[in-house]
C-alpha cells in the first residue's frame, strides 16, 4: 500500500502499545500522525490468531490489561476506545498460585475474602495483607508518580519536595531505602505461609527482576495492589479489538497506518534533524515535527541510524554497547476438549492467571538457572485460563490455556536437569523448544485430572520463534533489556537521562527499552505524546 500524499506533522516507527498510545494521543491534539508497522498486521506483543483449532482464540503474547486500564493512557483515551468497540472480560479471583503438593493461595478483588483466605493459611498473613496493602494505598500517590512520570522534569522534582517537606528528608531516605529492598527478604519477614510467599516471587518475573533482585519488592506490592483493585483483565474476544479500536481511533483523528512498511533509516533534512524515513521497498516518506521511534536502542542506534551523516557521540556509542538483554519467555497455547479438571480444587478453574512453582525458593531457582543459560528443571509456569471468564474465546464446553514461562534462557549453555540435549550452538530449535514444553506440560497434567486426554492441540513459542515475530523481542526478552536497577528509572536506556528525547533533533526514543519500561501501560507513548 502506498501512503497518501499528506503531509505528517510525525512518523511513529512500530506499532506496540506505546507506538498505538503515542499516535492517538498526538492525533488528539491534532497532529497528522503516519504510523509505520514492518509486519503484516500492527500490534507489536499484541496478536490474536486462531493457532491451534478453528474457533479457539488465542493471544499468542501478551494478555493482561492490568496495566493499561490503570493508566494515565486509558483515563485520557479509554472513551475513545470504548464507542470504538474495545470491552474488557474480569475474573473476581485474578490470580493465584499452586504448589506441588496442592497448596495453594488466591488473591481476589474482594479485601476481607483475601484477608479471611490468608488467615486461614497462617494466623496472621491476612492481617499482614491488609496491613501491607494499607500501607502502600498511601504510598501509591508517590510511587506511581514516579513509576509513570517522566522522572527528569520539573514536575518530578515538585513531587519529590513535596513528600521531603511531608516526610522529612530522613523519612525520604528512609521510603527509597525500603523501596529498594528484594522481594526475598520481604516476603520472609512479612508472611508465615510459604503459600503467601509463592503468590507473590512469581510477579518480579513478569517484571524482568528476580526475588533477589533490588526494589522487587516494591514492583510486587505495586502489582498486588492493582491487582486487588483492578483485576487482570483481558480484552473481549482478544487483544485484536483493542489494536482494531486503536487504529480506528487514530484512522478518525486524520492519522494513516501502513502496514507492511519496513523502515530502513531515518534520513536527515539539510539542518541535520530528523526529517522521515526511507523504507525497505525505496519509498522516502517525511514529517515536519519529527519521528517517533519504538524500537529497542540497538535498532535504533546501529540500524535507523546506521547510514546518519555524523558519528554517534561517544556517551550514546557507549551506552548501545553496553545495553543488556534479560532472560526470554516461552509461550505455550492448549486448545482442550473441556475445561482443566484442577485437582486441588475447582476454585482454581476460575483464577485469571495462575502459577504453577513449589514457591519462593522454587521461582528463585529457576530464575537464576535461566540468567545462567540453563533450562530450568522446574520452571515457573504461568497459567492463563480466558476461556473460563471470556466464552467467546473457545467453543462451549471446552478449554483454553494460555501458558507464558518467563524463566527461558536467550541462548543455551545446558539443561539443569540433565535430561535434554543442548545443540551445540547453544540455539533454540524445533526439537528443543517441543521437548522442554513436553516437561512443562508433565508439570501441568500432575496438577489436572485426565488433561492429556482433553488435549486437542498444542502450539508452542521459543524466544527464538518470538524474535522472529517481533524483532524488538532480542532473544524473546520480552521487557525490551534487563530490568535491573542499573538499566531502569533515570538510567533507561542509558545513563544520561533524556525524557524520551535523543541526541538528535526531532527524533524520539519510546517503548519498552525505556522509561518506565515494559508493560502494556502505554506509559513512554503517553509520557512523549503529552511533552511534544
Amino acid at each position: 500500500m502506498s501512503a497518501p500524499t499528506t503531509a505528517y506533522d510525525h512518523i511513529v516507527i512500530g506499532s506496540g502499545i506505546n507506538a498505538l498510545v503515542a499516535a492517538a494521543m498526538l492525533g488528539k491534539k491534532g497532529r497528522k500522525v503516519l504510523l509505520l508497522e514492518r509486519n503484516a498486521v500492527i500490534g507489536g506483543c499484541l496478536r490474536t490468531e486462531e493457532i491451534t483449532q478453528p474457533g479457539f482464540v488465542h493471544d499468542v503474547m501478551a494478555t493482561t490489561m492490568v496495566l493499561f486500564v490503570t493508566s494515565p493512557a486509558y483515563a485520557a483515551l479509554g472513551k475513545d476506545l470504548a464507542t470504538r468497540g474495545l470491552e474488557f472480560a474480569h475474573s473476581p479471583t485474578p490470580t493465584g498460585v499452586l504448589r506441588p503438593d496442592g497448596s495453594h493461595a488466591i488473591l481476589s478483588m474482594d479485601r476481607k475474602r483475601n484477608i479471611d483466605h490468608f488467615d486461614a493459611l497462617a494466623s496472621g498473613d491476612g492481617a499482614a495483607f491488609d496491613r501491607e496493602m494499607g500501607r502502600f494505598g498511601g504510598n501509591a500517590g508517590f510511587v506511581f508518580g514516579l513509576l509513570g512520570g517522566n522522572l527528569w522534569s520539573a514536575a518530578t522534582a515538585k513531587l519529590v519536595a513535596k513528600e521531603a517537606w511531608k516526610r522529612g528528608l530522613k523519612g525520604l531516605a528512609a521510603f527509597f531505602g525500603e523501596a529498594l529492598a528484594p522481594a526475598r527478604g520481604y516476603l520472609e519477614t512479612t508472611y508465615r505461609s510459604e503459600e503467601m510467599r509463592a503468590l507473590f516471587a512469581p510477579w518480579a518475573l513478569h517484571c524482568g527482576l528476580g526475588p533477589e533482585s533490588a526494589y522487587s519488592a516494591e514492583m510486587t506490592k505495586v502489582i498486588g495492589f492493582a491487582i486487588e483493585m483492578a483485576g487482570c483483565p483481558i480484552v473481549k474476544g482478544g487483544a485484536k479489538n483493542l489494536l482494531a479500536a486503536f487504529e480506528q481511533l487514530i484512522r478518525d483523528q486524520g492519522g494513516t497506518i501502513l502496514t507492511n512498511a519496513d523502515v530502513e533509516a531515518i534520513v536527515p533534512d539539510s539542518a541535520g534533524r530528523a526529517a522521515g524515513v526511507k523504507l525497505a521497498d525505496g519509498r522516502s516518506l517525511t514529517a515536519s515535527k519529527g519521528v517517533i521511534a519504538s524500537v529497542t536502542p540497538n535498532q535504533l542506534y546501529e540500524r535507523l541510524l546506521r547510514d546518519w551523516p555524523s558519528a554517534l557521540p561517544t556517551e550514546v556509542a557507549d551506552g548501545v554497547k553496553a545495553y543488556r538483554y534479560g532472560k526470554g519467555n516461552m509461550q505455550i497455547h492448549y486448545a482442550l476438549s473441556a475445561p482443566p479438571a484442577w485437582k486441588a480444587g475447582a476454585d482454581l478453574g476460575r483464577v485469571a492467571l495462575l502459577h504453577l512453582t513449589p514457591g519462593l525458593d522454587g521461582v528463585s531457582r529457576s530464575a537464576n538457572e535461566a540468567e545462567r543459560g540453563l533450562l530450568p528443571a522446574e520452571p515457573t509456569i504461568c497459567v492463563g485460563q480466558p476461556a473460563s471468564f471470556d466464552p467467546s474465546r473457545a467453543p462451549e464446553g471446552s478449554g483454553l490455556l494460555w501458558l507464558q514461562i518467563p524463566d527461558t534462557p536467550r541462548a543455551i549453555k545446558g539443561d539443569a536437569a540433565g535430561e535434554l540435549a543442548i545443540p551445540a550452538d547453544g540455539q533454540w530449535t524445533e526439537k528443543l523448544r517441543e521437548a522442554f514444553a513436553d516437561r512443562i506440560e508433565a508439570i501441568l497434567a500432575s496438577h489436572i485430572d485426565g488433561f492429556r486426554d482433553t488435549i486437542l492441540s498444542r502450539r508452542a513459542y521459543s524466544p527464538a520463534d518470538l524474535q522472529a515475530m517481533n524483532i524488538n523481542l532480542v532473544g524473546g526478552d520480552p521487557y525490551g533489556g534487563f530490568c535491573g536497577l542499573d538499566q531502569f528509572f533515570l538510567w533507561r536506556p542509558m545513563k544520561r537521562p533524556s525524557n524520551h528525547r535523543t541526541h538528535i533533533a526531532g527524533l524520539y526514543h519510546i517503548g519498552a527499552s525505556t522509561h518506565p519500561g515494559p508493560g502494556l501501560g502505554g506509559g513512554s507513548g503517553f509520557l512523549l505524546a503529552s511533552s511534544i
